[in-house]
């Protein structure tokens, strides 16, 4: 097989899934952190290796199931503060696991709540803390107000992201820590400094639900060509027809908050 990238070759949505390997996709929590349409995260990554020939094993894993250590892209979503005082003695077991896939150069994507613990805590409004992993070099706390509408982002990798935020953790990055992306219109990490999301290695954290992948395609296949060249050491993306994301991203962009 012949290495290809991104774009080359011509869009194709009838490839025999399977074909080009498998891929093991992992969701983090869904039982307690996929709010605000965060499973469609995971949907999007499995439709679009499917439809580039490549098998898809699903996991879900939850607080006490054994964790999946060979996963090839991880995904979670946002939650409740009650959602994640029921995961965070699970996730902090799990650390040292994830540190090692994060190193490996394992592909993962948190939105919101798991964002937030991925950090190095979160302290709510009531004045609980919340220890986090710290695969970000940030912190957050728990504001008065909710950040609510749509965001539109600007990313010097990724280009225009567009989503949806709904939350009121104020989030502060370390001095060293990259963001997703600049805030162009929207509040962001916390609607002052004008970043939104982080990135360490190939781990992405946002606050941008919607979900954040069906309308961002290329945040979503640099996801999948990362864990195909980790796993089979080449990448092969045929373009996808992408009309209906590119309109999704326009009525977005349009519309005000």
């Amino acid at each position: 097989m012949f290495p290809q990238t991104p774009g080359s070759g011509s869009p194709t949505d009838t490839v025999e899934p399977g074909g080009l390997g498998e891929i093991h996709l992992v969701q983090l929590y869904p039982r307690d952190m996929n709010i605000y349409g965060d499973w469609g995260n995971t949907l999007t990554l499995k439709r679009r290796l499917e439809k580039r020939g490549y098998g898809v094993k699903l996991t879900d894993y939850n607080p006490g199931d054994s964790f999946p250590a060979d996963g090839d892209i991880l995904v979670g979503g946002g939650g409740q503060d009650s959602g994640q005082f029921r995961v965070m003695e699970d996730l902090q077991s799990i650390k040292p696991v994830l540190m090692q896939l994060v190193d490996d150069g394992a592909p993962m994507l948190a939105i919101c709540g798991l964002y937030q613990l991925f950090g190095h805590e979160f302290r709510t409004i009531g004045g609980q803390t919340l220890p986090g992993v710290g695969i970000f070099d940030l912190t957050t706390v728990g504001g008065e107000q909710r950040l609510i509408g749509n965001i539109v982002t600007e990313s010097e990798k990724f280009g225009t992201i567009i989503g949806y935020e709904n939350h009121s953790g104020l989030t502060k990055l370390g001095a060293g820590q990259q963001p997703l992306a600049r805030v162009v219109a929207g509040a962001g990490n916390d609607g002052q400094d004008g970043t939104e999301g982080a990135v360490t290695k190939e781990v992405i954290g946002s606050y941008l639900h919607g979900s954040l992948l069906p309308k961002n395609p290329a945040l979503a296949d640099h996801l999948i060509a990362t864990a195909v060249r980790r796993r089979y050491s080449h990448y092969h993306l045929e373009p996808l027809n992408d009309t209906l994301a590119t309109k999704a991203r326009e009525v977005a962009q349009s519309r005000p908050r």
